[in-house]
């Protein structure tokens, strides 16, 4: 018979290290106080708390907004508008004294109105060879590009975050036929194809939108957005497919298609959400690049349609006075290259504040 003995009463372990006795309970105040210090935070907070601390990025960030707010709201106060022509009256000659006026500078009518007491809205920056307001027409010109760059942008994060997810979710032979397109598009030489494509889209848009509520925005514009929807989504879905890829080896995505749950509502649900740093950086880092693509495009005479202005095409008639006014050229210049400038900067501060890798 074997000797039955006393259990042992168990001892807590972190009594061997601790003495307990010394601790007491956290009262309610305390508890509370330490709920509110552990304050909860999600991925985009956490981001932009990282993106305020750098300075360079959100000095740009308000050289964007103030871009931005001039762009929208100044030429619904602005006493001219884009296209008139000061010195053309109806009925009446064309009185030539408002052609290329420097700025501040006032046309013979505008001087003869000021002497008898009216008050007259300054040129700030002068007039173009056809006596229009070239403030506005900057202005306009600035809105212009950043609606491009905005659109654009949107559409090659649409596009190229639908074709890298499918592409990287469904993987072996879909995956090797789309990527092959991919490197089809990816081998065409970029400026020949966007100007072969301006070129023969501005002609053949021309008798389609003719007389339809798309006239007014142009065929030059049209084609802008059909060039970027053709071509500049490969380098976004190049990205996405590459998170893709690492993303659907997770457990969360396994479990989902364990349940039955199809492609479409995974690539949705859990792994889109999932990229979320990485098209937020490449949507940033794609508008500076679409406003350079169409200023470029405008100053070929492949951009926007007479008489609305752009940068581009402003910086290619002022091409005509460089030497004497000089300034019509370096004002939108100096614009193009703020606004990609600060896009750019800002840009690499949200990839540094939002790319997890670069997490210290």
């Amino acid at each position: 018979m074997k000797k039955k003995t006393a259990s042992m009463p168990k001892k807590n372990p972190l009594s061997l290290q601790l003495d307990i006795s010394k601790f007491e309970k956290a009262n309610d105040e305390e508890k509370f106080l330490q709920q509110r210090m552990r304050e909860s935070t999600t991925f985009f907070k956490d981001g932009m708390r990282r993106l305020a601390k750098n300075k360079l990025a959100m000095t740009c960030l308000i050289i964007v907004v103030f871009i931005v707010l001039i762009a929208i709201f100044v030429p619904m106060i602005y006493p001219y508008s884009y296209e008139q022509q000061l010195g053309v009256t109806a009925g009446q000659s064309v009185d030539s004294s408002y052609n290329n006026l420097k700025p501040f500078e006032y046309g013979e009518t505008e001087l003869k109105r000021m002497e008898e007491g009216e008050s007259i809205f300054p040129h700030i920056f002068g007039t173009d060879s056809h006596g229009r307001d070239y403030a506005i027409r900057v202005i306009y010109g600035t809105r212009i590009s950043l609606i491009v760059g905005f659109f654009a942008s949107i559409i090659v994060l649409i596009i190229g975050a639908i074709y890298g997810a499918i592409s990287g979710y469904y993987g072996g032979k879909v995956d090797l036929i789309m990527m092959r397109i991919v490197d089809i598009i990816y081998s065409l030489p970029d400026l020949l194809m966007i100007i072969l494509l301006a070129t023969v889209l501005k002609q053949t848009l021309t008798p389609v939108i003719e007389g339809t509520g798309l006239e007014k925005l142009g065929v030059g514009m049209i084609s802008i957005f059909i060039v970027f929807a053709l071509l500049y989504w490969v380098g976004m879905a190049r990205l996405i497919r590459g998170q893709i890829l690492t993303i659907k080896q997770q457990d969360y995505v396994l479990n989902a298609r364990s349940i039955g749950a199809k492609g479409g509502h995974i690539i949705r649900r859990h792994m889109l959400p999932n990229c979320i740093s990485v098209l937020i950086i490449s949507t940033a880092l794609q508008i500076p690049s679409a406003i350079f693509t169409e200023s470029y495009l405008s100053f070929l005479g492949l951009g926007v349609n007479m008489p609305m202005p752009s940068l581009g095409s402003l910086a290619a008639e002022a091409r005509s006075g460089i030497f004497t006014y000089s300034y019509r050229l370096i004002i939108p210049a100096v614009t193009i290259f703020l606004i990609v400038l600060s896009l750019n900067l800002l840009g690499d501060g949200l990839r540094d504040a939002f790319d997890p890798k670069l997490k210290k």
